[in-house]
């Protein structure tokens, strides 16, 4: 009987999993089935969902509007780029605060977690008007700097966590070796946080990627993301609901296969330490 209650207990959850992660998955898939439509059948009520005049021309459009690869490009580099830098200055910052500790410590970790509690529109004046100032604007290395800022205190708030959960033997074993402190950050402390660093460079790659508000706000042309990509399907005239499909299809089908293949990486890291 346990058996039997055990194995109906697996069945309805993995139906009940099957379900929820269809639901969340729902919207994408309606956006790229609605990408392959004409506008008329993508407005069209009741919609249809597989049996309809499947048809490229929607691509084939936005590539002759708009320059998907410069976009693409931007977007690698202004991700990649704020993902770069943010670990570069939350390794040493995490460590410092997990592993020599003060009593300003948590005060610090919860002011920086209040930064992300105020709107981006609030700093919006005095940020464009500083980045006018010194020529960032509508530029790749002011996109770089604003996302890494906005995304540091998440960065350092993940590997303080992770590194808490690293034995302090290991570390003061180093020491007694004459390991220095970048030594024991580079071969001792980084090799064992590897899920913890890759889950967290994931999760800043995928929020840099998704950012809207700044590049919208920062960038026109030059430095402009997939983001402002989409936005610019969007029109006074109205929406073109199949060509933005298809234009938002493009914009996040290099994260999405990212995350496909880096998917176990993801979720090693967001459980590191949990079962311990």
């Amino acid at each position: 009987m346990a058996r039997t209650a055990t194995r109906q207990r697996v069945v309805v959850s993995t139906i009940g999993a099957w379900f929820f992660g269809f639901l969340i998955f729902f919207p994408i898939l309606w956006m790229v089935l609605a990408s392959f439509k004409t506008e008329l059948e993508a407005f069209a009520i009741p919609p249809s969902f597989l049996f309809f005049h499947w048809t490229a021309e929607n691509y084939a459009t936005v590539q002759e509007r708009s320059d998907y690869v410069l976009h693409a490009m931007n977007s690698i580099i202004i991700a990649g780029g704020s993902t770069l830098i943010a670990l570069l200055i939350a390794i040493p910052a995490a460590w410092s605060m997990a592993f020599s500790p003060t009593k300003r410590t948590k005060d610090i970790l919860l002011w920086m977690l209040s930064t992300k509690m105020m709107p981006p529109v609030g700093v919006l004046l005095p940020i464009y008007l500083i980045y006018k100032s010194f020529g960032l604007l509508d530029s790749r290395i002011g996109l770089v700097f604003i996302l890494c800022l906005g995304n540091l205190p998440i960065v350092i708030w993940m590997l303080f966590t992770y590194f808490k959960e690293i034995p302090r033997d290991i570390l003061e074993a180093a020491r007694m070796d004459g390991a220095t402190i970048g030594r024991e950050l580079i071969y001792v402390l980084t090799p064992m946080a590897i899920p913890g660093l890759a889950s967290t460079m994931l999760l800043n790659l995928i929020l840099a990627w998704n950012e809207a508000f700044w590049t919208l706000n920062l960038s026109t042309s030059n430095a402009a993301p997939l983001t402002t990509f989409i936005a610019s399907y969007s029109s006074p005239e109205g929406l073109f609901w199949a060509k933005l499909s298809a234009a938002s299809t493009l914009a996040i089908a290099p994260i999405l296969v990212l995350g496909w293949f880096s998917q176990k990486q993801l979720v090693r890291g967001l459980t590191f330490g949990a079962v311990k």
